[in-house]
């Protein structure tokens, strides 16, 4: 097992967002859902062929403002003490966040317009790929200590 691997952000994401305090605790509270940009760098643009028509994405993305790791804590909102892996913490080993976002479509030859994200301006893309209802959602998933807590729609 490698004890280090080496990431290469494909491009930056542009939020409203510039402090920690304007962030949302998921991209799914904010009523309208700001458009956010995700920008490729150039040499990644081509990869972007043919994502037109899809309707969602999932964006992944380094938290580099993070502090961490921080493996116990308390969440706000949650008076028990919890793993990080049972969260969705920024604070990880390895400070990796994810969103299903709608996708909007494109800004310009490098950008994707996207809503519900949840994360700062300027933070590092990692990785897009289309969401497929097919295979991505479990509806009859169960979200354990967190069900009473669910962002509801």
């Amino acid at each position: 097992m490698p004890d280090a691997l080496t990431l290469r952000p494909i491009g930056v994401i542009s939020t409203p967002f510039a402090a920690l305090a304007d962030c949302p605790r998921n991209g799914r509270q904010l009523d309208p859902a700001p458009v956010c940009i995700a920008r490729l760098f150039v040499e990644f643009t081509p990869g972007l062929r043919s994502l037109e028509g899809f309707s969602h994405l999932i964006l992944l993305y380094w938290l580099n403002q993070t502090k961490g790791p921080l493996l116990e804590f308390k969440p706000p909102f949650d008076p028990e003490t919890r793993g990080v892996f049972a969260t969705r913490a920024p604070f990880r080993p390895n400070p990796i966040g994810m969103s299903v976002v709608a996708f909007d479509g494109f800004d310009g030859e490098d950008g994707l317009k996207v809503r519900y994200l949840d994360c700062l301006d300027q933070t590092p893309l990692l990785d897009i790929k289309p969401y497929l209802p097919s295979t991505d959602a479990e509806p009859a998933a169960t979200m354990g200590w967190l069900a009473p807590h669910a962002t509801r729609a």
